[in-house]
Order: C-alpha cells, then sequence, then structure tokens
C-alpha cells in the first residue's frame, strides 16, 4: 500500500520543475514533473517525493484534519 499527503505549494522553482511544499511545519522540496501545471498556493498530493496531482483545498483540509484526529499530524497546525 502507498500513502500520498496533501501539502501546500509555497514556492516554485520553474528552471528545476520543483516547487517547495510545507505540512505541519515542516518544508520540503518535490518534482513537479508529473503535473502539467501548479501554482504557489495549490494543494498536491505529494509520494516519494513527487507532486502527483493538485487536489481541491476543501479535500485537502478534510484529509488534514483526518491525520490530526489520528495523531498523524499535530493539532491545529497549518499545512
Amino acid at each position: 500500500m502507498c500513502l500520498a499527503i496533501p501539502a501546500r505549494i509555497t514556492a516554485i522553482d520553474h528552471a528545476n520543475d520543483t516547487a517547495e511544499v510545507a505540512l505541519d511545519g515542516v518544508a520540503r522540496s518535490v518534482s513537479l514533473a508529473l503535473l502539467d501545471s501548479a501554482e504557489v498556493g495549490d494543494y498536491v498530493l505529494i509520494h516519494v517525493g513527487y507532486a502527483l496531482n493538485r487536489i481541491d483545498p476543501e479535500e485537502a483540509e478534510r484529509t488534514l484534519e483526518t491525520m490530526r484526529e489520528a495523531g498523524l499530524l499535530a493539532p491545529g497546525d497549518a499545512p
């Protein structure tokens, strides 16, 4: 089983086709190679360093809230 988690894009490096994403107070660099387009503020599903697809902000928040309830993220942390 694989797990992809939602994260919000905070910056994009178009020259390298990468983005910085934020989740639970941690920033990571991920590849955008699998996406047709992405913008700062978009939520994307992340798996093994790749943004797999963009997702609706409401769906991302529901998923993050479920992860918080399960103890996988700190309560009340912004994505």
